[in-house]
């Protein structure tokens, strides 16, 4: 046992490095494999100890300590097959509307992420040329305009019309990605039905048959890793049927933001957010 949590602890610290050497001291959370680190070199030492010293240690502790190791591991395990659920999302074909979720925005242009989501935004609205994407992302402190506004100059130059986005440049988190994407949406619905009222087709009578709006069909593209908090989310906050578009992450990040959405998705649960 005492050798595997010292390779446990050598692990995380070597992921760390890599980490950093590879994205940045900056990348989100990743003093988590510090503390993974120093948790299993914790564990390492207190079970030689308790190996040595089984007559003077109350069995209270150990058993303590292995029933809160256990259950931790237990969450995390349901945590990230439930992640894998949103990884493997099977793409939705002729949605109204798509949210793209956005993500950091550097001062040297677009994040690999941001970029992965826009690059399968293109993909999606070119096999499914009558949807409306949504961008979704305001401006960090730390970013040189919104995420919004980066996502709509990357996807005109890439060929996509201004008329087929609408953006919603205010939330900071994803939550409010979604709660303000939903208002968005019931905004451009507003207006596109206010355009009808005023430039109506004149049909002769006889020649169709009215038949009530049709429910309004809504996806979310993001990270694999985020469909399922994302999809939560939506329907916790008025999007139920949210369908997850599903686009490819960092195969060098992928274990690291498993295990930060794991944390995310505890969190969101635990404040209500899904």
């Amino acid at each position: 046992m005492t050798w595997i949590l010292w390779l446990a602890a050598v692990i995380c610290v070597i992921y760390y490095a890599v980490i950093t050497a590879y994205s940045g001291l900056t990348t989100t959370m990743s003093f988590i494999w510090l503390v993974f680190a120093a948790l299993s070199m914790a564990l390492a030492v207190g079970w030689e100890v308790y190996m040595r010293h089984k007559d003077k240690v109350p069995l209270w502790l150990p058993v303590s300590v292995i029933t809160m190791c256990c259950t931790g591991i237990l969450v995390f395990v349901t945590v990230e097959v439930l992640i894998f659920t949103g990884v493997t999302a099977r793409d939705a074909s002729s949605l109204d509307y798509v949210i793209v979720l956005g993500a950091r925005v550097k001062e040297t242009g677009l994040s690999k992420s941001l970029k992965n989501r826009l690059d399968k935004a293109i993909e999606y609205v070119e096999e499914n040329p009558d949807t409306i994407l949504v961008l979704s992302g305001g401006q960090g402190a730390d970013e040189p305009v919104s995420e919004a506004a980066a996502m709509r100059d990357y996807l005109v130059y890439n060929g996509i019309r201004e008329e087929r986005l609408v953006l919603e440049t205010r939330s900071t988190s994803t939550v409010e990605n979604i709660a303000y994407s939903r208002v968005a949406i019931e905004e451009d619905l507003e207006r596109r039905k206010e355009h009808r009222r005023k430039n109506p087709i004149f049909m002769q009578p006889g020649t169709f048959v009215e038949v009530p709006d049709k429910p309004v069909r809504i996806g979310i593209l993001t990270s694999d890793f985020h469909i399922f908090r994302a999809q939560q989310i939506a329907k916790k906050w008025g999007i139920p049927d949210a369908s997850g578009i599903a686009c490819s992450s960092d195969p060098i990040l992928f274990v690291h933001f498993c295990v930060r959405e794991c944390a995310a998705i505890l969190k969101d649960k635990l404040v209500g957010n899904m």
